[in-house]
């Protein structure tokens, strides 16, 4: 088992710590400020992150140790070549933040959830667990994001953004 863990393509030697959060060791440790840390219970989604390219977690409640061997991406590293990742640049344009401080966690959450649609994972509201895709409606796209709260209720915006980014992706 390695004892590093690939943060934003860095490799990062796994805190000595055992009960160190990987919440903790982004903001703490590693100085990442974007991850946020909201309830530190789980409950907002400030914290998600990308576990292996495109599997959302919440960092809050995950240690460190549990991801020696994995690549986690935060939102410091989805922008390349000093351009914003294609969804970051679709909150701009749809004013999906207002303090900004949900917006790094609302970004990872939608590229994980557009992983999920692609790999057929159905949602609660899905209605036939047996169709080979699922679209992005109205009532997957809230369900499979209700885990992310803005408290500055810029819902409508998010949703825009994430729907634009959505329709561009390559099938």
């Amino acid at each position: 088992m390695s004892m590093t863990i690939n943060i934003n393509g860095a490799d990062t030697p796994v805190p000595a710590d055992p009960r160190v959060s990987l919440l903790d060791l982004l903001r703490e440790h590693l100085h990442l400020s974007g991850t946020k840390k909201g309830c530190n219970q789980g409950a907002c989604g400030a914290c998600t992150v990308l576990v292996d390219g495109d599997r959302r977690i919440l960092s809050c409640m995950a240690l460190a140790v549990q991801y020696a061997g994995h690549a986690v991406t935060t939102v410091e590293g989805l922008a390349a070549d000093g351009a914003l990742h294609p969804l970051q640049q679709a909150f701009v344009e749809h004013d999906g933040f207002q303090c900004g401080y949900c917006t790094p966690g609302q970004i990872c959450s939608a590229i994980g959830m557009q992983a999920e649609l692609r790999r057929g994972v159905p949602s609660y509201v899905t209605g036939d667990l047996a169709a080979p895709s699922i679209a992005l409606s109205h009532d997957e796209l809230r369900e499979r994001m209700s885990g992310n709260l803005c408290r500055c209720g810029a819902y409508n915006g998010i949703a825009a953004a994430i729907v634009e980014h959505h329709g561009k992706e390559a099938p």
